[in-house]
C-alpha cells in the first residue's frame, strides 16, 4: 500500500529502460541522464535522472539519489530524493534520509532514516491550539470535574465521622 496520491508517470516500470550498470560490474562517480537507469552492479556517488531509477536486487549503491522515482530490491546507502514515489520491495534495503512525494515499503523491505513527504500542506494536529470555544469546554469540564472531586472528597470526610461515632 503507498501512502500519498499516485500521479501519472511515477510508475517505475514505465518506459524503456536506456541505462544499465550490470551485474559485474563496479562505477564510481556521478552518473547524470534523462532516461531511465538500472542498477545491478556495485556503484558509489550520486546519481540524478530526469527517469525513473531500479536498483536491482544484487545492486550494492552507496550514494545519494536524486530522480523521478525509485524502486529499491537491493541496497542503498544515502539520500534519496524524488518527486514521484519510492518502493522499497522485500529484499530491498535503505539507510539514509528520503525526501519523496509517496513512500512505499513492502512486507520485508527496511528503511533506516528520516522521511519528509511532499505534497499538499497539512496542519499538523496539535493539542494545545484549541478553538476559544473549544477551551472554555475543556476548562468547564476540568472545573465540573474539580468540583465533582471535592464533593466527594467531602462525602467522604462526613461518612467516615458519621462511623467514628
Amino acid at each position: 500500500m503507498a501512502f500519498g496520491r499516485q500521479k501519472k508517470g511515477q510508475q517505475v516500470s514505465e518506459g524503456q529502460i536506456e541505462n544499465f550498470i550490470g551485474q559485474n560490474t563496479s562505477i564510481e562517480g556521478t552518473l547524470k541522464t534523462d532516461g531511465n537507469l538500472r542498477v545491478d552492479g556495485i556503484f558509489q556517488g550520486r546519481i540524478e535522472t530526469a527517469g525513473n531509477v531500479i536498483i536491482g536486487p544484487s545492486a550494492r549503491v552507496i550514494a545519494d539519489i536524486v530522480a523521478n522515482a525509485v524502486q529499491v530490491w537491493g541496497l542503498v546507502k544515502g539520500n534519496i530524493t524524488t518527486i514521484g514515489r519510492l518502493e522499497i520491495l522485500p529484499s530491498g534495503r535503505v539507510w539514509g534520509d528520503v525526501q519523496v512525494s509517496a513512500l512505499m515499503i513492502d512486507e520485508g523491505g527496511i528503511f533506516r532514516g528520516q522521511c519528509h513527504m511532499e505534497g499538499e500542506p497539512i496542519e499538523p494536529l496539535l493539542l494545545t491550539s484549541a478553538t476559544e470555544e473549544e477551551q472554555g469546554i475543556i476548562e468547564g469540564q476540568a472545573q465540573t470535574t474539580a468540583e465533582a472531586q471535592n464533593e466527594h472528597a467531602a462525602q467522604e470526610g462526613s461518612d467516615k465521622q458519621n462511623d467514628e461515632e
